[in-house]
């Protein structure tokens, strides 16, 4: 497996480090977890759980970018060392933008989600001079 693909299976468990996180935060905040109602006790953190919950959510949008770009890689057969550098780039700043939301970095948050677009918009133009 390419290095791109594998870096699909760690951007998958980001958003679970991160649930860990905003549960342990949620548990500490409310005592109780409530399993009946979930969404509405999240719905009620603030603070940092606010954030590790919000970008817990944003890890899994990020998903719908990257998936797509690395799998139109592979499939039209990209340049691979090229595909790797993109994809390590793409895990380094979503580990990036996961940090600085739950530290309310809001500017290098921002930062860090174009320059993980900027990886996405790089598989295509691999892509395209296959």
């Amino acid at each position: 497996m390419t290095i791109p693909l594998w870096s699909v299976l760690f951007l998958i468990l980001i958003p679970f480090v991160l649930a860990l996180v905003s549960d342990y935060i949620r548990f500490k905040e409310f005592g109780v977890f409530d399993n009946e109602h979930p969404r509405e006790q999240v719905a009620k953190l603030t603070g940092v759980g606010a954030r590790a919950w919000a970008a817990q959510q944003n890890s899994w949008e990020a998903l719908m970018m990257f998936v797509p770009s690395v799998t139109i890689a592979h499939i039209v057969g990209a340049d691979p060392i090229q595909s790797a550098y993109a994809a390590i780039v793409f895990c380094m700043a979503r580990v990036t933008h996961s940090i600085c939301y739950i530290f309310n970095l809001s500017t290098f948050r921002s930062l860090s989600y174009f320059v993980a677009l900027g990886c996405c918009f790089w598989f295509f133009l691999l892509s395209s001079k296959v």
